[in-house]
């Protein structure tokens, strides 16, 4: 139970951490919200990345449907990931309004 809690925090920490410093590096907003998705298909599959471009149409069939095979434990903690890359948006969106030039 404390691993399963720890996951969702450090889940949360890592993904706003990354988010925020693409944020500030390329001035998209709300670019890993979009690139998430994908970073969870890397994470769940077991298929090399290489394999994407090779034949990406056996790729992507076969780790969605790895996707929906996970346990709700992954998915809480993946959505943990999720939430820390929106935070991170509405974050940067704050300084910015505030007038933080450099976010």
């Amino acid at each position: 139970m404390i691993q399963f809690v720890v996951s969702i925090v450090l889940f949360f920490v890592i993904f706003f951490g990354i988010a925020f410093i693409l944020n500030m590096l390329l001035r998209r907003t709300w670019l890993m919200a979009f690139i998430y998705p994908f970073i969870v298909l890397f994470i769940v599959d077991k298929i090399a990345i290489g394999d994407y471009f090779k034949a990406p149409g056996a790729s992507f069939s076969k780790g969605f449907s790895e996707l929906l095979s996970i346990t709700p434990a992954d998915i809480v903690i993946l959505s943990a990931g999720f939430v820390g890359t929106i935070v991170s948006g509405v974050v940067i969106k704050f300084l910015r309004k505030n007038g933080y030039q450099m976010f």
